[in-house]
């Protein structure tokens, strides 16, 4: 947001007709001039996202681009891909269904998870799955967080 001088709230106070219009690709304009990310967060335990909802950047997401679940997958791929992650799958994918409509050009869909549980490897692996499916011919780059054994749990 700071690179392309957009606040905290999503407004760009110092807008300049010469500035040029490169940030367009990750973020959409409303009407009210308000810059949002097009970006999805998703996760199947609340606190994380609740972090944001909550911080600095609140103003920035819709509501509806940040998705959270009722109960983690504890740390288990099964959970996450085939039990609680099918649960919010759904929602998801029309989260981004409806940010992929109002692209101009899309492209393709940058995801990014981390593998030491249940949420980002079997929810990842299954939303790519989905993604795969309905977007076959769109790319799809996945940035994976591989955690520390000192850090987690």
């Amino acid at each position: 947001c700071l690179e392309h001088g957009i606040a905290p709230d999503g407004t760009m106070p110092s807008k300049d007709a010469s500035t040029d219009d490169t940030f367009s690709t990750f973020f959409s304009e409303t009407g009210a001039g308000k810059h949002v990310p097009r970006a999805v967060f998703i996760d199947l335990e609340p606190t994380v996202i609740d972090e944001v909802r909550s911080g600095t950047y609140r103003d920035l997401y819709h509501p509806e681009q940040l998705i959270t679940g009722k109960e983690d997958a504890a740390n288990n791929y099964a959970r996450g891909h085939y039990t609680v992650g099918k649960e919010i799958v759904d929602t998801a994918l029309d989260r981004i269904r409806k940010l992929a409509d109002n692209c101009q050009g899309l492209q393709g869909f940058l995801v990014f998870s981390s593998v030491g549980g249940g949420t980002g490897s079997g929810l990842g692996s299954l939303l790519l799955e989905r993604l795969s499916i309905d977007y076959g011919k769109k790319s799809k780059l996945g940035f994976t967080v591989y955690p520390s054994p000192q850090v987690s749990t």
